[in-house]
């Protein structure tokens, strides 16, 4: 499959990028810094460019399949960047009728079918607290997302972690046990398995352990 991982460069866009080669994938990895981003392989492609730039993404979806989003918020905040990348992804790939889409967002931008833990609330007010940006654009990262008629599937994860890989986690929703850490290691394994599988389109499944 040829696609495009955005956030190729951050510690679980490598990792997906990683294993999507092994898998015998063509990837597009999409970074800001290419100086950054040291992976080689012949089946792989740099293209560099600012996910916020609507212009430079459109490029870098042509003759694609997929797209897999890894974008996390940036240190130090950069204002509505999850959002308006999200928007700029959707519409470039409806313009040129490319429909599987796989993106991440955090535990915390809880679902309807959640049933979130008494520790769950506090953590969110903390974030209310102290990331008010940051918390509001992951929401609205996934509302737009939510709101096209693509095949999208929202992966959310714990905090994530240099662990080993396990293969073994469920997915599913918020309930009482649900882990508080998850490795990125299991992480783009359930990204590349759901991306062919699709047992989760138009859902926001929780990935745990």
């Amino acid at each position: 499959m040829d696609l495009v991982v955005f956030g190729a460069s951050g510690r679980l866009g490598r990792k997906i990028v990683e294993d999507a080669l092994t898998a015998g994938h063509r990837v597009r990895a999409f970074v800001r810094t290419p100086s950054n981003f040291t992976i080689q392989h012949p089946y792989l492609t740099l293209f560099q460019g600012d996910s916020m730039n609507a212009e430079s993404l459109y490029k870098a979806l042509a003759e694609q399949q997929a797209v897999i989003s890894a974008l996390g918020p940036e240190r130090p905040p950069v204002p509505e960047m999850l959002e308006t990348s999200a928007r700029n992804i959707v519409n470039a790939m409806k313009e040129q009728g490319i429909y599987r889409l796989v993106s991440t967002s955090r535990a915390g931008v809880w679902q309807p079918k959640d049933q979130p833990k008494p520790v769950d609330y506090i953590i969110a007010v903390l974030l209310q607290l102290f990331a008010r940006e940051a918390v509001r654009d992951s929401f609205a990262n996934v509302d737009v997302i939510k709101a096209s008629d693509l095949d999208w599937t929202v992966v959310r994860f714990p905090r994530l972690t240099d662990g080993p890989r396990t293969g073994k986690y469920r997915a599913g929703y918020i309930d009482k046990m649900s882990s508080s850490r998850f490795s990125r290691a299991d992480g783009a394994e359930f990204i590349l398995k759901e991306l062919t599988e699709k047992n989760w389109v138009r859902k926001c499944p929780l990935v745990s352990y």
